[in-house]
C-alpha cells in the first residue's frame, strides 16, 4: 500500500520561505510522478508543480514559476517543494500526491493515484 506524508507547513510571514517534503512509501518511487496541488478555502485544488523521476518539471500559474522549485530525492522517496516570497493568497492546505499514470509530469489531479494528507499553510500580511 502506497503512503504519502507531507510535512513543512506553518505559519509564515508575507515573503517569507517554506519548504515542503513529501515522503512515499510502499511503492517504488522511481515509477511515479510527483506532484504538488493547493487548495485555499473555498477555491478549487490548484496545481502547483510536477517533476518525474528522471527531473523534467512543469509549473502551475506563472506567478508560482520563479518562486517554487519542485525537486526529488529518489534514492530517499522523497520529494521536496521550496516555496520562496510566499504571499497572503497562497493560503492554502498544500497537498503532495504521486501518479502512475504517465511517465510525464501531470497537472491534472484526476490522474495522481496517490494523495498525502495535506498540510496547512498561512501567509500572514
Amino acid at each position: 500500500q502506497v503512503r504519502v506524508v507531507e510535512s513543512g507547513g506553518g505559519l509564515v510571514q508575507a515573503g517569507g520561505s517554506l519548504r515542503f517534503s513529501c515522503a512515499v512509501s510502499g511503492h517504488t518511487f522511481t515509477n511515479y510522478v510527483l506532484g504538488w496541488f493547493r487548495q485555499a478555502p473555498g477555491k478549487e485544488r490548484e496545481f502547483v508543480a510536477a517533476m518525474n523521476h528522471i527531473g523534467l518539471r512543469t509549473y502551475g500559474t506563472d506567478s508560482v514559476k520563479g518562486r517554487f522549485t519542485i525537486s526529488r530525492d529518489n534514492a530517499k522517496n522523497t520529494g521536496f517543494l521550496q516555496s520562496n516570497s510566499l504571499k497572503p493568497e497562497e493560503t492554502a492546505v498544500y497537498y503532495c500526491a504521486v501518479s502512475s499514470a504517465s511517465g510525464l509530469p501531470i497537472r491534472t489531479a484526476g490522474l495522481y493515484n496517490h494523495w498525502g494528507q495535506g498540510t496547512q499553510v498561512t501567509v500572514s500580511s
